[in-house]
Parts: structure tokens; sequence; C-alpha cells
């Protein structure tokens, strides 16, 4: 595909953008290039990541810190599909979830979300600090019950610097999930939720939009998803994949080294 013909983009961030470890985050070759590149052509973008510990103004003033140039509202998390997907489909009931105090203040002040401990009609989990095994308990009863089974991620890990970033959330889910047989909804990344968030934060229909990510689940999921173009980065997660063993349908059209291989096409 000819880049500049893509109506807006939407990037992952750790594994693409940067690299977080205990050193502390560091900005991947070409990542601040990218940016501007898009910058420069007067498109959208929006950075799309799988962090639901803290909200996006909080992840821009990282990556301002690290260096790179980003909008408190050019960042996107499950959180911010979570609850548009609750307000369409489960408006006005309590929900009970597993996430940082944060995300709580955020779900219940910004989502008007009422969050209860038992006798949910919904649970969410997000990336809990710490949980207790009667919360779990009755939140499998609510499951059981017929509550939905929401979770922000369900993949294993993500990419870090010191290797796979374990995700706490998939965990709290596959427990729920093999307590009460329920099978998990993703709302985050790869979910029809997320492309929906996406579109309108971006403004672009979704097969306009160009996703470039390091995960072949998560990102190019996602793409595929929306009918977008999508682009693997060999920098993170995905790095050995070996993208001709898989189905068609979950191929990138493109695969890179890394971000710094696309600078020139924006």
């Amino acid at each position: 595909m000819n880049l500049d013909r893509a109506g807006g983009f939407v990037l992952d961030l750790d594994g693409t953008l940067v690299q977080r470890g205990a050193s502390g985050m560091h900005v991947l070759p070409g990542a601040a290039q990218a940016l501007a590149a898009i910058r420069a052509s007067g498109r959208p973008l929006a950075i799309f990541t799988n962090a639901s510990h803290v909200a996006p103004p909080v992840i821009a003033a990282e990556l301002r810190e690290a260096g790179l140039e980003i909008a408190d509202d050019e960042v996107l998390t499950p959180i911010c599909s979570t609850m548009s997907y609750i307000a369409a489909r489960h408006p006005g009931r309590p929900v009970t979830t597993f996430a940082t105090s944060a995300t709580r203040e955020r779900l219940e002040n910004e989502g008007g979300i009422e969050l209860v401990d038992e006798n949910a009609d919904v649970v969410f989990v997000a990336h809990p600090d710490a949980f207790a095994f009667d919360a779990l308990e009755h939140a499998a009863r609510a499951i059981s019950s017929g509550a939905p089974l929401l979770t922000a991620s369900y993949v294993a890990a993500y990419s870090g610097a010191d290797g796979p970033i374990y995700s706490r959330g998939a965990m709290v889910t596959a427990a729920l999930a093999k307590a009460t047989g329920a099978r998990p909804t993703v709302t985050g990344k790869p979910s029809k939720a997320a492309v929906a968030e996406v579109v309108a934060r971006i403004g672009v229909p979704s097969r306009e939009l160009v996703v470039i990510g390091d995960d072949v689940v998560l990102d190019i999921g996602l793409g595929h998803l929306g009918d977008s173009h999508t682009i693997l980065v060999r920098s993170g997660i995905s790095a050995t994949a070996e993208l001709e063993r898989l189905p068609a349908s979950r191929r990138p059209h493109e695969a890179v080294s890394g971000i710094a291989d696309l600078v020139d096409r924006l």
C-alpha cells in the first residue's frame, strides 16, 4: 500500500514506539520521526495501548518526558472502549471490576459506572494491583448468574525490554473463565469495541486506516477486524513469528523490522 493515501494511523505503544523495562522507558529508533512525518502530512493518529492501569493523560505525559510528542487525547486504552461498550450495551448496570484504584475512579467519575462488590450485572477485568479470593468468588457467582465477563485483554503477555510482561488481567480472567465456563468478551485490542473507539476518536473510517504494531494477535487482529491495512513491526513480541504458518486472514499485509523502516513512506 502507498501509505501517503492512508486517512489516518493507529499505532501500538510497547514494542512499537517504546520499550519499557527495569531501567525505564526507551524510545525505539524512528519512533519520533514517524510521528513527526504523520503530523506533517496533516493526518490524524491514535496510540492504542492495552495498558489499563492508568489514564491516557498519564501515559501521554510519560511519552512526552521520554521524547515523544503525544497529546493526551491521542492516547487510547481499553478503559476508553470499555466505557463506551458498557454505556451502549449495559447502561446503568452495576459492575464488579478488577482494576487499579485510578481505573476504578475513572470508571465511576468519567464513565458514570456504578461499581459494586457483590450482585453485579457485569464483571470487568482490567489490570488489578491485587485482589482477594472473596472478590473472585463473588464475581464468579455473578457470572454464573448471567453477568457477562468483559476483559481488557486476554493475551498472556506484552513486549518488554527485559522480556515478556505477563498480563495480570489475563490471569484473573482465566481464573473466572475456568470457574464459570464463561467465554470472556474482549473490549480492548483486538475487538469491535476497540475499532469503534478508534473510529470515533480519529474520525476516519476503519478501512482507510493503517494499523501498526508488534503483536500479530493484538495489533494485526485489530486491523483485520476493521478491514484496515496492517503492518507488523518486528521490534516486539512477534519478532520471531513465522507468518507463513499463519492463516492468510491473520497475517499482516506487511512486515518490517521496525518503525524506522516506515519513516520515508509516511
